[in-house]
C-alpha cells in the first residue's frame, strides 16, 4: 500500500471555503478586483509583472487532455507567450490517461516539452519514471510570489518542485436552469434532504431533475467525493486517498447508500443510467440549457469549468443558468479541487520560460478573460472574471488560502483514479447501470484500489 502523504499536501479544513462559497454564490455584489504585482527586479513589458528571455527559433511542445473551447482558449495564451519570446509553441492534443500517451510518446522518442498533468499521482509517476524535470530557479520564483503553499506542494515530490498548477477547478458546484426552477417553485438547496425535495418539485412539474456525464467516469469520481468528504468528513477522506483505509469501509457503504437516492431513481436521471452511460461531461452541460423550460434536466452537477459549455448555449451564466454549492450531506458542505500542473518533460531554457510563464499572472489572467476558467495563482486580478458568478468563485478559493480537499481519485495511481474504463471509473459506471448492489461495488473498488496501490501505477 503506497502512502502519498509526502508528496501530496493534507489539508486542514473545508468549512472556511464551505461558508466563503455559499456567499459567493449568493450573486448579492461583485467580486473585487485588484491589480496583478509588478516585477521591479528586472525589464518587464508594460502591463506584464514577468521578464521572459528572448527565444527566437525554439520550437516548443505542450501536451493536455484539453478539447474545444478549453483548447481554443489555452491557444490563446501559448499566443502571447510566442509573441513576447519569439519562440514557437504548439499544441499537442492527448488522451486519457495521460500518462500512457506520454509514455508511447517518449518510447517513440518524441517527447512534448512540457505536460499538463491532472493528477498530483501523474506527477509523482512521471518523477518515479524519470520523466519530469524538476522547475527552474525563475519558476519556483514566481510559484513562491503567486501561490499559496498548499498549491505549491501539491506540485511538489519529496520536497522539490515539479508542478506548476495552471489551472484549478472548484469541483462542489450544482448548476441549474432557472427558468425550470421557477416554474417548478423549486429551492436551491443547502442540505442533501433538501436538494432530494428541489429534485421532487422540478420532477412533479414536467422536468428530469438531473443530467449526468456518466460516458466521463470521472464525474462519477466527483458525485463520489462530494458527499463522501461532506458526509464522512477530512480525516477519513484523507485516509481513503492515501488508502489507509479500504474500500469496504462502513463510511463508503454509506456514501454509496446516499448517491443511490439520486442514481437509484431512472426517472431523476436524463436517458436514465443507459443514457446518462451514453452522455460526456460536455453535452451533460449544454442538454440542461438547450429546449428552453422544457430541457432535457434541470440540473447538472460539475465544477466551475461548465461554463465553457453552458457558453455554447443561449443561457446566460448568472441569470439563465445559476449555481448552487454541492449541498451539505453531513455538519459542513464539501469543498473539492482539482488541477492541472504544467509539468517540464524536456529540461530547456525554452520549457522553462514556458513553465514559468504559466506561473506567473500574465498567462491566467488571458485565459480568465475568456471565461471557463480558474487560477489558483492570487495575483490574477479578480476583475479579469467575465461575470459576477465566476469573479466569486475565484475570489472565494483565492481567500480560502489551503482550506480544501485536492481530488481524491486524482491524487490516486492512475490505474486506479484515472483511466477509462478501469478501477474507481468503471467501478462507479457500474454502479450508476446497479445502485442496489453498493457490496458489489465496494469489493471492486476495493480490489482494484489494492491492485494499484500495490503496483504503484
Amino acid at each position: 500500500m503506497r502512502d502519498t502523504s509526502s508528496t501530496i499536501r493534507t489539508h486542514r479544513a473545508v468549512t472556511t471555503l464551505s461558508v466563503l462559497l455559499a456567499g459567493a454564490l449568493a450573486l448579492t455584489a461583485c467580486g473585487g478586483g485588484g491589480d496583478s504585482k509588478k516585477d521591479t527586479g528586472g525589464k518587464t513589458e508594460p502591463g506584464t509583472t514577468v521578464t521572459l528571455p528572448k527565444l527566437n527559433g525554439a520550437n516548443l511542445e505542450i501536451a493536455a487532455v484539453w478539447t474545444g473551447q478549453e483548447q481554443k482558449n489555452f491557444k490563446q495564451v501559448l499566443a502571447e507567450f510566442e509573441k513576447r519570446t519569439g519562440a514557437k509553441v504548439t499544441f499537442v492534443p492527448a488522451q486519457d490517461p495521460i500518462i500512457n500517451f506520454l509514455g508511447s510518446k517518449i518510447a517513440g522518442g518524441q517527447p512534448p516539452d512540457i505536460a499538463m498533468l491532472p493528477q498530483p499521482g501523474a506527477i509523482k509517476q512521471a518523477v518515479d519514471k524519470k520523466w519530469a524535470k524538476p522547475l527552474g530557479a525563475e519558476a519556483v520564483k514566481e510559484l513562491q510570489k503567486n501561490y499559496s503553499p498548499g498549491w505549491q506542494d501539491i506540485g511538489k515530490v519529496d520536497g522539490k518542485p515539479y508542478g506548476v498548477y495552471y489551472k484549478a477547478a472548484n469541483k462542489s458546484l450544482i448548476w441549474y436552469n432557472n427558468q425550470v426552477f421557477e416554474n417548478a417553485g423549486a429551492k436551491e438547496p443547502k442540505t442533501w434532504p433538501e436538494l432530494l425535495t428541489t429534485a421532487r418539485a422540478v420532477y412533479d412539474s414536467g422536468v428530469t431533475p438531473f443530467s449526468i456525464g456518466g460516458a466521463d467516469g470521472w464525474t462519477l469520481t466527483d458525485w463520489f467525493e462530494n458527499v463522501y468528504l461532506s458526509q464522512a468528513g477530512p480525516e477519513k477522506y484523507d485516509q481513503l486517498a492515501q488508502h489507509k483505509i479500504k474500500w469496504t469501509d462502513p463510511s463508503v457503504k454509506k456514501a454509496l447508500t446516499t448517491l443511490a437516492q439520486v442514481w437509484g431513481k431512472k426517472d431523476y436521471i436524463a436517458g436514465g443510467a443507459d443514457g446518462a452511460l451514453q452522455t460526456e461531461s460536455p453535452a451533460s452541460v449544454t442538454q440542461t440549457f438547450t429546449g428552453g423550460d422544457q430541457p432535457k434536466a434541470a440540473m447538472v452537477f460539475e465544477g466551475d469549468f461548465a461554463q465553457v459549455n453552458i457558453g455554447e448555449t443561449k443561457a446566460k451564466v448568472g441569470t439563465g443558468a445559476k449555481v448552487f454549492p454541492f449541498p451539505a450531506v453531513g455538519s459542513a458542505a464539501p469543498v473539492v479541487s482539482g488541477g492541472d500542473a504544467a509539468v517540464v518533460l524536456k529540461d530547456s531554457k525554452a520549457a522553462q520560460a514556458l513553465a514559468t510563464f504559466l506561473a506567473s499572472p500574465d498567462a491566467a489572467t488571458i485565459q480568465a478573460k475568456l471565461g471557463g476558467y480558474l487560477s489558483p495563482n492570487k495575483n490574477v486580478p479578480n476583475s479579469a472574471y467575465p461575470n459576477a458568478v465566476q469573479q466569486k468563485i475565484a475570489k472565494a478559493l483565492i481567500a480560502s488560502g489551503d482550506d480544501f480537499r485536492f481530488d481524491m481519485s486524482d491524487q490516486a495511481p492512475q490505474a486506479f483514479g484515472g483511466t477509462p474504463g478501469k478501477g474507481e471509473w468503471k467501478d462507479l459506471q457500474d454502479f450508476l447501470k446497479n445502485p442496489q448492489d453498493v457490496a458489489g461495488t465496494q469489493a471492486e473498488l476495493e480490489k482494484d484500489a489494492a491492485a494499484a496501490y500495490g503496483s504503484g501505477s
